[in-house]
């Protein structure tokens, strides 16, 4: 597929073997799934017995917490030994996932409308058409069925802390992890929706707390930020 960045791929394919690893470079992750997790069950109206896509997977950490709120999940992504990892932690903690390696946009074309539920978190900023990833999803979820994504917004205070903050003064991030140049803006990303078909139902903020080192869900999108969306019908 043309959607794809070889060299996001080869860095998260490097850190794979650390997806678990709640002390590594992916501890933030870890840190905020509580928080998706939430945002997606208040919106969604709950996960069990619905139908889960997770795009942009990784190691499976948001799929797994949604498997055991009694989804049905897959899980999508094109990092093989990112999946490879999401397989072998499925097996070995019994949370049944069924993960593939395969672009959305190939999914789109094979299983159109299939989808109770569609995640997208932190992946957006990582791929050259965000464009494409947001309409691939509209297109998977069912009429009535919900979108959500999450990603970084694109102004100076997102740059300061989320690169310059996170990656080079805290270190809670590799550095480079981010290209500044993808974050987007929500009015973009709104934009990017509703060309889609899909209709704004939710924009929230995700707030560090560098004192404490938590995270929260809040007022704000100056950031990082959440925002449901729902395919109409």
């Amino acid at each position: 597929m043309s959607n794809v960045d070889a060299t996001e791929l080869d860095k998260f394919s490097q850190l794979a073997h650390k997806w678990w690893d709640r002390n590594s470079e992916f501890k933030p992750l870890h840190d905020i799934n509580p928080l998706r997790l939430a945002y997606v069950e208040e919106h969604a109206g709950g996960l069990t017995g619905k139908k889960v896509l997770d795009v942009g997977c990784g190691g499976g950490i948001l799929s797994e917490s949604m498997a055991l709120r009694g989804a049905q999940v897959t899980g999508i992504d094109l990092a093989k030994k990112s999946l490879k990892v999401a397989q072998l932690h499925s097996l070995e903690s019994g949370v049944q996932v069924d993960y593939r390696c395969i672009a959305v946009e190939a999914l789109a074309e094979e299983a159109p409308a299939a989808y109770d539920v569609v995640t997208c978190m932190e992946m957006l900023e990582h791929v050259p058409s965000p464009e494409s990833v947001v309409h691939s999803c509209m297109t998977l979820v069912r009429p009535g069925g919900i979108v959500f994504f999450s990603t970084l917004n694109r102004n100076l205070k997102s740059y300061l802390m989320a690169v310059v903050g996170a990656e080079y003064v805290l270190g809670l991030l590799p550095r480079g992890t981010h290209d500044y140049a993808r974050f987007l803006r929500p009015s973009e990303l709104s934009r990017m929706a509703r060309n889609a078909g899909l209709s704004i139902v939710d924009v929230r903020g995700m707030h560090y707390q560098p004192l404490t080192r938590t995270y929260a869900l809040g007022e704000g999108t100056d950031v990082n930020y959440l925002m449901a969306t729902r395919r109409p019908g």
